[in-house]
């Protein structure tokens, strides 16, 4: 059997495509594998289990079906919903993971992320990350009334979307130097991650040892799955076809 790892859906009602294509994929795919693993940015975004809408319980339905019929589900925050709590995952039959995480994988330790803790040449992201990961500003961002909530995830979105486009691309990717110190840390030669929306197999040394860090695209334009089996680790892009 084998393993899936995607990332980056940024799954929301305003793309149907996506999540027809997701579905699709939980159905054709994910139903025969061992487990699957969500690398973040699930959601679009996520203010809170208790604000869950009728799309969000849906997609949760959806991955308790999968999990019943024998597929383990791991999923970790991203930077849009790293308010994903349990309460989701006890609807969606699926396990919260933490950043970072290692795993087995072929017999190998293999180091998963979401990636946005890599881009520390993002000063002024890295800042605002520390703060909404505090635990106490998370206790106060989830007892804020709903349509606060609602606002200022509005506002959040925009603004990054914004900042994004005014930095150079060297600074919203991952900053070189971080990448072998905390795979090294980790004591792993493969790292896995997402955030970036920039597919590629990446080779480098750490310690002296050849390793790699494989980054999983975003489903967008197509989708994106990182298959690992007895062949070896092997990510695959597909259509996200039109009903």
């Amino acid at each position: 059997m084998s393993i899936l790892l995607i990332s980056d859906l940024h799954l929301e009602q305003e793309r149907p495509d996506i999540s027809r294509a997701f579905l699709r994929f939980l159905e054709t795919r994910a139903v025969d594998a061992q487990a699957l693993y969500i690398l973040g940015d699930f959601f679009e975004v996520w203010i809170g289990d208790d604000a869950i809408t009728p799309f969000q319980r849906s997609i949760a339905q959806a991955l308790r079906h999968l999990s019943e019929r024998g597929t383990r589900v791991y999923l970790m925050h991203g930077n849009r919903d790293f308010l994903l709590g349990n309460a989701f995952c006890q609807e969606a039959g699926c396990t919260l993971l933490p950043d970072p995480c290692v795993i087995e994988l072929n017999g190998e330790r293999v180091l998963l992320m979401h990636g946005d803790s890599l881009c520390t040449q993002d000063i002024a992201y890295m800042k605002l990350r520390r703060w909404l990961r505090n635990p106490i500003c998370q206790f106060v961002l989830r007892n804020l009334p709903l349509n606060t909530r609602q606002k200022l995830a509005r506002k959040l979105r925009n603004e990054s979307r914004s900042q994004t486009r005014m930095k150079a691309s060297e600074i919203v990717d991952v900053t070189p130097e971080e990448v072998p110190r905390i795979m090294a840390a980790h004591r792993v030669r493969t790292l896995i991650h997402g955030h970036t929306h920039r597919p590629a197999t990446h080779q480098l040394q750490v310690n002296g040892e050849a390793a790699q860090r494989i980054v999983l695209g975003d489903w967008d334009r197509q989708g994106w799955a990182l298959q690992v089996d007895r062949q070896g680790l092997q990510q695959s892009a597909f259509e996200l076809a039109s009903d």
